[in-house]
């Protein structure tokens, strides 16, 4: 299950402490270090794009449906794609801001499910209301992204190898999978 971005210092120090299950995908970097004091060998470090490390403790709770990625605004953007759900224009990330559906205020929470993008124009036409009262209706349904859908949220760079083992764990309905597979 893929857990999280590292870099590749991190990557070396788990290859380092033979804390690496097993690698897949590309070789990223080879890395080499010093010589062997007694053999005259180099050590050298080949890092794979997808590393599988032992220690199941974290890969089972960020495994487990209950479990819920932080919210914060980059990966909501990224979530709605940057569009406003409200008048559908596609906006600069500046130009846009967390809309509750439910105000926070009438006793909405600041979860993924009661969160969407919307342009600031939008926001404010909004105000402390709900979508019905102000007669602006939601363009999709805001849902909550599974771990692995969140790794793809927080942009970073993401090679074809790492996407296809990303993709190969998002659920089969999933906002994102459908919106991947129109971009291929």
């Amino acid at each position: 299950m893929p857990l999280e971005w590292i870099t590749y210092q991190d990557a070396v120090r788990l290859y380092h402490l033979d804390q690496v299950a097993y690698a897949c995908g590309n070789e990223l970097y080879r890395i080499r270090g010093g010589h062997n004091a007694k053999t005259g060998r180099r050590s050298v470090i080949a890092v794979n794009s997808i590393i599988a490390t032992a220690g199941a403790m974290q890969a089972t709770l960020k495994g487990n449906p209950a479990y819920t990625p932080p919210l914060n605004n980059a990966t909501l953007f990224r979530r709605d794609d940057h569009f406003c759900l409200y008048c559908g224009d596609q906006k600069l990330a500046r130009d846009l801001s967390r809309d509750h559906v439910k105000p926070i205020s009438r006793g909405g929470q600041d979860i993924w499910n009661n969160v969407v993008t919307a342009c600031k124009r939008c926001n404010n036409l909004k105000g402390n209301r709900t979508p019905e009262q102000s007669r602006m209706h939601l363009l999709a349904v805001p849902f909550v992204p599974t771990h692995a859908e969140y790794v793809y949220l927080q942009g970073r760079r993401i090679l074809a190898d790492q996407m296809e083992f990303l993709r190969a764990h998002f659920p089969r309905r999933s906002p994102l999978r459908e919106r991947l597979t129109r971009l291929a």
